[in-house]
């Protein structure tokens, strides 16, 4: 069924004839997806093949591997916890994992609230959200600031993921797109194509309403705009925390716009 949000979705996820799928369709991962062609508020373009994200990559098969070597991907920065690391690890022969972890907060504030004996429902769901986004932005500066630096310092294509490559995978992309200056509507339509392309994970029972899994499991505007919020509270503007606390200064924000934009359309590689 049609909505006014499912065809906002449509559109972000719909690319011009002519131009590669955004969405990447593989056998063992549902949310891998291409941020190219995203235009910025300058006329440039984001170079499409060259910037991928997606949900983890354990579950992916020899024909996917193939894939991601066709798209000549060698690099992926891995944003999930130790625990999850070691719990779904991968090894691909033509990629380079770089470990950046995050540890899942809003699991652990979770578990917290369930051995204090406090009832969990959608709306406790959504606060811890907005915590975890909270906590993006103050506490795991030092992991965004080495997701620039591999993406300052390695060849491309490359790709950054997490477990679902909604919310750390989520929140790097926005970063990223925004530093290029692709404008703020653009980067959350990307943000929401999550709940289009994820398909959320068969677990077992563990005790959780289904209203508490699907925010658990889905992505929220409100929730990047927390993030947003204490960067612009904090900083100013994400200018002014992209150089004061990821240590990206006017030098480096001109280099990933060298490296990652095209400045008319190009014909993509496929």
């Amino acid at each position: 069924m049609s909505s006014p949000a499912v065809d906002a979705l449509q559109r972000a996820l719909a690319t011009a004839p002519g131009q590669p799928s955004r969405h990447v369709p593989l056998e063992g991962a549902s949310n891998f997806r291409d941020l190219g062609g995203y235009r910025t508020a300058a006329g440039q373009q984001v170079r499409w093949r060259t910037l991928f994200r997606s949900d983890r990559l354990s579950e992916l098969t020899a024909a996917d591997q193939a894939t991601l070597a066709q798209l000549a991907v060698r690099h992926s920065i891995d944003f999930r916890g130790a625990d999850e690391q070691r719990t779904h690890a991968y090894t691909i022969a033509t990629l380079q994992r770089i470990a950046i972890p995050i540890e899942p907060q809003v699991v652990q504030d979770m578990q917290a609230l369930l051995a204090a004996g406090d009832a969990l429902d959608a709306a406790t769901a959504h606060r811890l959200m907005q915590q975890t986004y909270v906590a993006f932005v103050h506490e795991n500066t030092a992991q965004y600031r080495q997701f620039f630096e591999v993406l300052l310092r390695h060849e491309t294509p490359l790709l950054f993921h997490c477990t679902a490559g909604k919310d750390r995978t989520g929140f790097a992309a926005a970063l990223l797109l925004e530093l290029l200056g692709v404008p703020r509507a653009t980067i959350e339509a990307d943000y929401l194509l999550t709940n289009l392309l994820y398909r959320q994970p068969q677990l077992p029972d563990n005790h959780l309403p289904a209203p508490v899994l699907d925010v658990l499991w889905r992505v929220h505007p409100d929730f990047l705009h927390t993030a947003y919020r204490e960067i612009e509270h904090a900083w100013g503007s994400v200018q002014n925390y992209a150089a004061e606390a990821l240590g990206l200064n006017n030098a480096a924000i001109t280099e990933l716009r060298h490296r990652y934009l095209d400045v008319t359309p190009a014909t993509p590689r496929r």
